[in-house]
Order: structure tokens, then C-alpha cells, then sequence
């Protein structure tokens, strides 16, 4: 019996240690893919200075680009090249840094927008078999009808209609087969590789590689969990419950899981296809109800869509609005949402002063900032739009976004996205109607932030939200007070001051002390007129003012130099 436990043991052990050594050598596979990927577009240097050249077999690469500092302006369009031919991990990682500029600049953002995939179809028998896992059940049980040719297709999942059993037409969502570990594998690698380059390649520093890899893993788990979009679409749907103009789809819980989300299908035009179209729209109304829709998440509920680009959104019967694909979402809470519209209004009425002020107090400027030399790069950018009738936000706020990176100041995720968004329905808008006016469309919402920020009410909800730590603060108060009144009577208040530099000035002051008193010293034995004499003088006397000088002029020297000692 002993025996047979032993054998067994051993085998599970060995069956452990083949699944660890078959899972690494595929992530060791994978990064040698992905290493040669990178080679093929001329960033062999890179994979040098991290130290993989050696641990990859049969790799090679072009001498053309030897450090970062010969980059050319060839550099965004063979990242987006290298990422695209990596895969749905590295293309969906290309499509998150597009709406982070602050982060890699415009450039690479801009073109980053533009990552495409060539998404192949996966076959229906798999499609099947995963519904069928999903929703434990025949899909002939299910719906009436499924479509075995997808609606559409996407890096992490495709879309096919179907028809619910006595029910509505749907469209369902499915996740592709291992897409899930595919995606986690391609993440360990993504986090190994952006610490080396972080750690070897200091140029790369500013970019903060591991900040945007955690970013993007974050954002990417919640995007392959279906429930989480479900709950999205969910939320969503309620802010639009009494707003005829926009159109949330419903989704059906009881059809969906982590891997199959089936909500309404939605009969309708994508606005890229309404941009083109003559006469059927009424696209001056659509541009003004999309933007008014957009700045009602964003002030009303801080909870926002956060890639509203014209393929996620539909244009229904009677101009309405509909938002699709509820992946990638904003989320902000109360206080952030009141400093950023207030954030708004100051760059909407040009108040540089009151920009600075209001970025420091939402903690995003800090002391190191130098906030003259940013008031006039500020006032720089609003004289740019001084005189010219302001209709857009878009360029104004890319440009904002650019100069804080100037001064290494990231902004904050949300205001980013924001900011990406409103371009992108502002764009929308103005293809829409060329006179499309974004502030003037605005004005309701910004004259709804001035009265909420005067509303007394707004003191009422302060307490009210704060009202356990309220509490906290006056049921403590009396007794701090109390305890200190009674140390600083008792003589045992201690005060904490902390002294910077203190050494450096204890140690000047010394030097001076010693070399005061060596002049002193100096004086008076020649005043002495006593012992060994040179030129009439004594001895003792000239070597101590000799000494002096030297240490007075060394003193000086290093002083001036700033020397630590």
C-alpha cells in the first residue's frame, strides 16, 4: 500500500513537472517569436541592451538602428507594424496607448489609431461547442435560429445573429477558443520584457513601461470577462432609461457568461456608413445629440464610454442614438468628477491661472513643477486660440495633454480618455456637420457646473456624504485638544523639526570658527614680538596666517563649488 502511495507520488510529481516544462517552453517559444518580430523591424538594439541576444537561438538583426538617439520618424509606424503582426494581446495593447498621448506623445498615439487586425474567423463547430459548454445546453434548446457566418469579427471574440426560442432576434457574442491564455501568457512576457527595458535602456524611462503594461492588464482581464461588459451595458442602460434620444441594447443575463454575452440586435446604421449616406439623417441633430449624450455620462454620472469611435456607435430610426461594445468603460467618482468638469470650465473660458490652481489642487502638479515657466506655455496655447471663435475642444485639450508631458506631468487616466473621446465625437460631429459647434453645444452643461458649484446645496450633500467622519473629527476633537493643552502645561509638548543640510552648514561654520581663531591666534603672537624671527617677524606668526589663507581660500573655493564635506 506504502508502495503503490510512492509510485503514485512520483508519477503526479513528474506530471507536474512536464506541464511546468511544457508551459515554459511555450512562453520560451513565444518570446523567441516576439524577439524576432521586433528584429524584422529594426529594434535589434533594443533586444541587445536587455540582454536576450545570447538566450535566444538563431537570432539576428539589422545594424541600421544602434541606440534610441537614431531613431527616425519611421519609429511610430514600425511599432504599430511589430505590434500588429504580434497578435490580439499586442494589437489590443497598441489600441489602449492610442488613447494614452500623455504617455508616448501624439505621434505614436495617433498612429497607434489606426492598428487594425485581420481578425480570421473561427470555424462554427468550435463556436458551437463553446455556447453549448457556456449555457449547458443544445443551442437547438436555446434559439430558433443561429447564423453560422459572423456578423463581425475582433481580436478577442466574434459576433454571430440568432433568434431566441419564441423570442426576439439577438446578437451573441462569443470568445474565441484559449483566447484567454493566450492573452495571459502574452501578458508574463509583456511584464518581463517591460522591466528589462525599464531596468537597461534609460532613454526608455520616461516612457514607464511597467506603469502601461499593468494599465493594459487590468483593462484586458476585464474586457475577456463577458459579465463584466453585461454589468457595464447594465449601468449604462440606466442613465439612458428616461433619454428618448439615446439607445442602450438590452442584454440577456440568463444567455451570458464569462465566455458568451447575447444582447439585443440592434437594427441600425453605424454613423461612419450615416456620414456618407444623403438625405435619410438628420445628421446636424445626431452630431449635436451625441455630444450632449457623451458630457451627460461624464457630468451627470461619471461613468462614461470610453472608445466612442464611429464603429461603436449606431444611428437607429428617428436620429437616435446607440452606443455598442461596452468593454472599455471610465469611471469616475464624485469628487474627481467635480474637479475635472471644473477643470473644463477653466480651459473653456482660457483661465490659465485658475488651470494651475485647480491642477494643484486635484494633486496632479506637484512642487517640482516650475508653474511660471507652465503659466506661460499655458498662456501660449490659449494665445493661440486667442481672437479665433472656439468651437472645438479637440485641439486645445491634445495640446494641453502635450505640454504637461513637456513638464513630465502625467495626467490622470480619465482625463485622457475624456479627452479622447470628446475628439472623437467631435470629429464624428463635424463630418456630420461641417458647422458643428462643440462649446456652444456645451454651454447648458457648463452653466450646469457654475450653479452646482455656487448651489448650497452642494455645502448640504458635502456633510451628508461626510457625515461619519464628521462625527469622527468632533467626537475626537475635545480630547486632542485636551492632551495638548495638558503637555504644553506640563512642559512636555515636543516639537519635530526636520533640518536639511544642517551638516553641510554645521561643518562650514566650524571650518570658520577654526580659521577665526587662527588669525586671532596668528595677531597676537606677532604682536608678541617673541621667538624664532624671519624678516623681523615671528616664526609661529607667519606660518599660522600662511595657514589661514590656504584654509580660507579652500573654504571659499568649495563654497562656491558647492561641495559636500
Amino acid at each position: 500500500m506504502i508502495f503503490d502511495i510512492i509510485i503514485y507520488s512520483i508519477k503526479i510529481y513528474y506530471l507536474i513537472m512536464n506541464i511546468i516544462k511544457r508551459r515554459n517552453n511555450t512562453n520560451l517559444r513565444r518570446l523567441n517569436e516576439i524577439l524576432k518580430v521586433f528584429s524584422k523591424y529594426e529594434f535589434g538594439f533594443v533586444i541587445e541592451r536587455i540582454g536576450l541576444k545570447h538566450k535566444i537561438p538563431f537570432f539576428g538583426h539589422s545594424n541600421k538602428y544602434e541606440s534610441l538617439e537614431e531613431l527616425d520618424e519611421s519609429l511610430p509606424v514600425r511599432l504599430r507594424k511589430t505590434l500588429q503582426e504580434l497578435g490580439p494581446a499586442y494589437i489590443k495593447l497598441g489600441q489602449m496607448i492610442s488613447t494614452r498621448p500623455d504617455l508616448v506623445g501624439e505621434l505614436i498615439a495617433s498612429e497607434f489609431s489606426k492598428m487594425q487586425s485581420d481578425n480570421p474567423t473561427v470555424e462554427f463547430l468550435e463556436i458551437r461547442k463553446i455556447v453549448e459548454e457556456e449555457l449547458d445546453s443544445p443551442i437547438d434548446d436555446i434559439f430558433d435560429i443561429f447564423y453560422e457566418t459572423p456578423l463581425s469579427a475582433a481580436s478577442i471574440g466574434q459576433v454571430h445573429v440568432a433568434k431566441l426560442k419564441n423570442g426576439p432576434y439577438v446578437a451573441v457574442k462569443i470568445q474565441k477558443p484559449d483566447i484567454e491564455n493566450v492573452i495571459k501568457s502574452d501578458l508574463a512576457i509583456m511584464k518581463f520584457l517591460a522591466k528589462r527595458i525599464d531596468q537597461y535602456i534609460p532613454k526608455a524611462k520616461p516612457y514607464n513601461f511597467p506603469t502601461i503594461i499593468k494599465e493594459f492588464e487590468r483593462s484586458i482581464l476585464k474586457e475577456i470577462d463577458y459579465n463584466q461588459e453585461l454589468n457595464n451595458m447594465e449601468h449604462f442602460k440606466k442613465i439612458f432609461d428616461d433619454d428618448e434620444t439615446v439607445h442602450v441594447p438590452k442584454a440577456y443575463s440568463e444567455f451570458s457568461t464569462k465566455r458568451v454575452l447575447t444582447m439585443e440586435y440592434v437594427n441600425g446604421e453605424k454613423v461612419s456608413d450615416v456620414i456618407l449616406s444623403e438625405g435619410v439623417y438628420d445628421k446636424k441633430l445626431i452630431a449635436q445629440r451625441g455630444m450632449k449624450s457623451y458630457f451627460k455620462q461624464i457630468v451627470d454620472h461619471g461613468f462614461f464610454h470610453a472608445d466612442p469611435h464611429p464603429s461603436n456607435v449606431y444611428i437607429l430610426k428617428g436620429n437616435i442614438i446607440c452606443y455598442i461594445d461596452f468593454g472599455m468603460m471610465g469611471f469616475l467618482d464624485n469628487e474627481f468628477r467635480e474637479n475635472l468638469t471644473e477643470l473644463f470650465v477653466y480651459f473653456i473660458e482660457k483661465n490659465v491661472k485658475g488651470m494651475i490652481n485647480q491642477l494643484s489642487y486635484m494633486g496632479i502638479l506637484n512642487n517640482r513643477v516650475n508653474k511660471k515657466d507652465l503659466s506661460y506655455d499655458l498662456m501660449d496655447l490659449m494665445n493661440k486660440y486667442y481672437g479665433v471663435e472656439l468651437k472645438g475642444v479637440h485641439g486645445g485639450m491634445m495640446d494641453l495633454i502635450s505640454i504637461m508631458r513637456d513638464y513630465e506631468v502625467t495626467m490622470p487616466r480619465e482625463f485622457v480618455l475624456i479627452s479622447k473621446g470628446l475628439s472623437m465625437l467631435e470629429e464624428t460631429g463635424i463630418e456630420l456637420d461641417p458647422n458643428f459647434d462643440t462649446i456652444s453645444t456645451l454651454e447648458p452643461y457648463v452653466r450646469k457646473i457654475t450653479v452646482r458649484r455656487l448651489s448650497p446645496f452642494r455645502l448640504v450633500k458635502f456633510i451628508k456624504d461626510n457625515i461619519f467622519e464628521i462625527e469622527h473629527i468632533l467626537k475626537t476633537l475635545p480630547l486632542n485638544i485636551s492632551k495638548t493643552l495638558y503637555k504644553l502645561e506640563e512642559g512636555k509638548l515636543l516639537i519635530e523639526l526636520e533640518h536639511k543640510n544642517l551638516e553641510k552648514m554645521t561643518n562650514r561654520i566650524s571650518i570658520s570658527m577654526i580659521l577665526s581663531a587662527l588669525l586671532i591666534g596668528s595677531s597676537l603672537v606677532i604682536l608678541s614680538d617673541k621667538g624664532f624671527m624671519i624678516l623681523g617677524l615671528p616664526f609661529l606668526g607667519i606660518i599660522g596666517f600662511i595657514f589661514s589663507a590656504i584654509l580660507g581660500l579652500w573654504l571659499i573655493i568649495y563654497t562656491l563649488r558647492g561641495k559636500n564635506y
